[in-house]
């Protein structure tokens, strides 16, 4: 059945991007006596500026988020992103903090509107005891059935992960259709929503790979407007679960419509040791593998909603800051079918994926894990809302209540994941030339963006092989900083010794900031793999201890009200700083890492808002929140 799907699916596809080429041949020709419309209403910005966005987020056209109780639609979710109000899911006033600069609604390849259409009935799709089961489960949630709903939301990600699925589900001749009316459906709104110059909007969806419960999801961002993605219908993990059919999947529709894609690997911290681990289908990389992976996954999910993955302390024993967002989401896969081992959590994580990825380089002559780093939610309620204090959470389950840190998000294998080990998600920031789709785009694709866990840290990073003195209390240091060096996402090739350029503003809404480090990963000439973290700039006046670490900035955290003071940390944080360990022989990658000082969690919110008592043991009502910047990487001759 899988095959059947995967065949007539390319074909139709292919048929559709053909017969698209030809109808918009002539669509976009500027005849000699016309000027092409210039939209005046875009600012240009030389040096780049910032700006903000979701690229993982989900409404009810994704399948497990209707099946779990989402409601709210792809217009709901941009009216929340621009800064509206809507009531939510479960009835309440919903509406961001601050509005987003730019978003990428991913909702799920499978079923891609499915489930809107299964709610009505439509005997098409209620053909089998599975569908009927599900519709069943549906009318007892809607009637205010928890366990029914708990029950359904369960299972559909179950028999996806285990291709049991219901039979109109894999149907071709049903799914084909109700999937492109869908997508059509879907980008029109988007469109609507795309303002250049103010608001920016990226057609997108997730292909959600997840066989035997190890998350390999990734992201599809594309450039393109609806005369290019139109044309095609989201590839699934239904037709198959293997990355590299995905980006088969891509070069074909870049080739058919000349539009630009790119995937965003899902964080690989409950991807069973897969995410960086052995290839599909069991070969080892080679250079055709690590020349795809770089083309089409110029980007890593570093941290959302299920928890954060930057590295583990396992892996990183020095590494005071590892122990961040991983509680429960370290145990196992996402269905917990399979439980995590040590040999696992090496393949997982991004900080050892990148120093990997030198030794890849290399051995192939290409590295396959150069990757930028980003941010984003992942929530299936439609609301990007991820500040701690106005947290709208994962599914609608998770939405605000008195009862949503105590309840269980899945059992399997004699673990368990609990409602509170929810992260509230992140942000993506990007350094763009302006706010248009285009540009944002383009500053994805060379990798010049950063993560946050949400905060609005605004952060510099910039490597070369000669900078000598910069002003960093000018301005004009961003000229010197483009011009003689590279921003993150870029690569550092010469004689010399690298020097970096990092600078950091608070989060004006937000915490201080406690501290920059600059991370270095490296393979020596053994093939030892190796990582150091270096404290390069601080707020206060601490001092560096015997064992070369700062120490700890303090906790103004108030735990009776949920407040905290600024008295401590700095508004603002610059350096610029030379490898003192530096071997020009041996290649090396750096990103930089800023911490705030500790801010209350969306936890210690509900706790005073609700009045609870009995606080889950282990539960973390403070946290100091970071932003990580993509890598700068060194070649050796």
């Amino acid at each position: 059945m899988k095959s059947n799907f995967f065949t007539l699916t390319l074909l139709c596809g292919f048929c559709i991007l053909t017969s698209c080429k030809e109808d918009t041949k002539n669509a976009n020709v500027v005849s000699e006596a016309t000027e092409p419309e210039v939209n005046t209403d875009v600012t240009t910005y030389p040096n780049n500026e910032v700006f903000w966005g979701n690229t993982h987020l989900h409404t009810a056209i994704s399948t497990d988020a209707y099946g779990a109780g989402t409601r709210l639609s792809t217009e709901d979710a941009l009216r929340v992103a621009i800064g509206e109000e809507v009531v939510s899911n479960t009835g309440q006033k919903a509406k961001m903090n601050r509005p987003l600069d730019f978003i990428a609604i991913t909702d799920h390849a499978e079923g891609f509107g499915y489930f809107v259409e299964f709610a009505k009935g439509n005997e098409n799709l209620l053909t089998d005891a599975k569908a009927l089961e599900w519709y069943d489960l549906l009318q007892k949630s809607e009637q205010g059935d928890k366990e029914a709903a708990k029950k359904l939301q369960n299972d559909i990600g179950y028999s996806l992960a285990n291709n049991l699925l219901p039979a109109a589900a894999t149907d071709p001749n049903i799914i084909i259709p109700l999937t492109k009316s869908s997508w059509q459906n879907a980008n029109s709104i988007v469109e609507k929503y795309n303002k250049p110059g103010h608001f920016t909007t990226l057609h997108a969806y997730e292909w959600t790979s997840g066989t035997g419960g190890n998350n390999l999801h990734r992201n599809i961002i594309f450039r393109d407007g609806l005369d290019k993605v139109d044309s095609i219908i989201p590839f699934s993990a239904m037709q198959s679960d293997d990355p590299e059919k995905l980006w088969a999947f891509l070069a074909n529709y870049e080739k058919k419509t000349g539009g630009k894609a790119l995937a965003i690997p899902h964080n690989g911290n409950i991807s069973g040791g897969e995410m960086f681990g052995p290839r599909k289908n069991g070969e080892p990389y080679d250079l055709d593998y690590a020349n795809q992976r770089n083309k089409w996954e110029p980007l890593y999910e570093i941290m959302q909603i299920k928890g954060a993955g930057e590295t583990h302390p396992s892996l990183s024993s020095t590494d005071e800051f590892a122990n961040y967002g991983i509680v429960a989401w370290d145990i196992g896969n996402l269905t917990l079918d399979i439980l995590s081992t040590p040999e696992q959590l090496k393949t997982q994580y991004a900080r050892q994926a990148l120093i990997r990825g030198l030794s890849y380089e290399k051995e192939l002559g290409v590295n396959p894990f150069k990757f930028g780093l980003v941010s984003a939610t992942d929530s299936h309620t439609a609301i990007t809302s991820m500040d701690e204090n106005n947290w709208f959470g994962k599914h609608t389950t998770s939405e605000p209540s008195p009862e949503r840190m105590h309840g269980i998000v899945k059992e399997g294998n004699g673990a368990i994941r609990y409602d509170w080990q929810y992260l509230s998600g992140g942000y993506t920031a990007v350094w763009a030339k302006s706010n248009t789709r285009e540009a944002i785009w383009d500053a994805m694709k060379r990798k010049e963006t950063y993560a946050t866990t949400g905060t609005r840290i605004k952060l510099r990073f910039f490597g070369s092989m000669n900078y000598g003195d910069v002003a960093l209390d000018s301005d004009s240091y961003l000229d010197t900083a483009y011009q003689k060096g590279v921003p993150m996402g870029g690569d550092l090739q010469g004689s010399g010794t690298p020097e970096f350029i990092v600078h950091a503003v608070k989060d004006p809404n937000w915490a201080n900031l406690d501290r920059i480090q600059i991370i270095k990963g490296w393979i020596d000439k053994d093939g030892q793999k190796h990582e150091k973290i270096y404290d390069v700039v601080w707020s206060g006046d601490r001092r560096l201890d015997a064992n070369g670490k700062i120490p700890a900035v303090g906790n103004t955290v108030n735990l009776t009200n949920a407040t905290y003071a600024n008295t401590i940390g700095a508004n603002e944080l610059k350096t610029t700083w030379k490898d003192p360990d530096f071997n020009p022989n041996i290649a090396a990658v750096y990103y930089a890492r800023v911490l705030e000082i500790p801010s209350p969690t969306w936890r210690l919110y509900d706790v005073i808002k609700y009045g609870i008592s009995d606080i889950p043991e282990g539960a973390p009502l403070s946290a100091q929140e970071r932003a990580w910047s993509s890598p700068i990487w060194f070649n050796s001759k």
